[in-house]
């Protein structure tokens, strides 16, 4: 999909019919910023308004591979205050997720989620065809296990974003972002996979 700023008007429509929804964010950023150039609505907002409209049931947000620079010294401050979930990139760093993925269905229980998937969580050795890559992210098999880690529950809507072809000749980026889109919809609630 397109930048991050497209989840917002989703997960509107989402809270709309379910209530607030719980959310399993992989990213390397956290987007709860306030504004940037005089813009409130921005691709690095989009959850920080969501939690001003009440669209976010704030004590289900988990945030996965979080690192980078930032214009705050603590950039996880903000939805640690929501009661946000923050696990940042080194956390993850050379391991397998599924223990924290275990977790975290236990934190979603069975009410309604949403997955937004931004491409540059993924290390750009993987991914490079985004505008806002950051070293030193997750791999595509923690992608997986983060995506595969999420069937059983409640999922009402998925996206993936973030994907720039223009800044990867090879193609990885889009056929990563492809097959992460794959996964999502074979998680989906009632999907049969062998």
């Amino acid at each position: 999909g397109g930048d991050h700023t497209i989840t917002y008007p989703i997960l509107q429509a989402l809270a709309a019919k379910h209530g607030p929804v719980g959310l399993v964010h992989v990213d390397a950023h956290t987007d709860t910023g306030d504004t940037a150039l005089g813009q409130r609505i921005y691709h690095g907002s989009p959850f920080r308004r969501c939690v001003e409209e009440g669209l976010l049931d704030c004590g289900r947000v988990v945030q996965i591979g979080i690192r980078g620079s930032s214009y705050e010294p603590d950039p996880h401050k903000y939805g640690r205050e929501q009661g946000f979930r923050v696990v940042p990139a080194e956390e993850c760093w050379m391991k397998s997720l599924e223990p924290l993925m275990r977790e975290v269905r236990a934190q979603m229980g069975e009410r309604p989620i949403y997955i937004s998937f931004d491409i540059d969580g993924l290390d750009p050795a993987y991914a490079p065809g985004t505008g806002t890559p950051e070293i030193a992210g997750l791999t595509p098999a923690q992608a997986l296990e983060i995506i595969r880690g999420c069937k059983g529950l409640n999922i009402v809507g998925c996206d993936l974003v973030e994907v720039a072809p223009m800044y990867d000749v090879s193609g990885n980026t889009a056929l990563l972002g492809a097959n992460l889109l794959f996964e999502m919809l074979c998680v989906l609630p009632g999907v049969k996979t062998l």
